[in-house]
């Protein structure tokens, strides 16, 4: 069965587009826990990271690495944190999240963003790619 992230790849389920490849996409998560989180994926659909390919798991943090320059630079903040959970989508996924504290990495905490304040975040990073 398809997961929620291969419906978003094959568009039947709209996202806010940051960036995408041939091979990888990375969109903003609609329930972020700071301003600029975003999720980046592989279009194949594997369910956990280290099951990936060798070449595709490369290209995902090469095309994170890439994504996450630009929120740096589209976000004001400290750092941005890498984490993979991957619990709650079976599809291999990295959460990229502008980090002000610690309190912004652990997924207790969550923001409220507006369709029209999701679509100016995504437009922001992409800028900068």
């Amino acid at each position: 069965m398809a997961s929620i992230f291969t419906k978003i790849i094959s568009g039947e389920i709209p996202c806010y587009k940051v960036a995408e490849t041939e091979d990888y996409l990375a969109f903003l998560d609609i329930n972020p826990n700071a301003k600029g989180h975003t999720l980046c994926i592989p279009k194949k659909e594997v369910d956990k990271l280290f099951d990936l390919d060798e070449v595709s798991y490369h290209g995902l943090l090469e095309f994170s690495r890439q994504v996450a320059i630009a929120i740096e630079k589209a976000i004001p903040c400290k750092r941005v944190g890498l984490t993979v959970i991957g619990l709650e989508v079976p599809h291999a996924h990295v959460h990229l999240i502008p980090l002000n504290s610690m309190e912004d990495a652990r997924f207790i905490s969550k923001i409220k963003l507006d369709k029209d304040a999701l679509e100016d975040i995504a437009s922001r990073i992409a800028s900068f790619l």
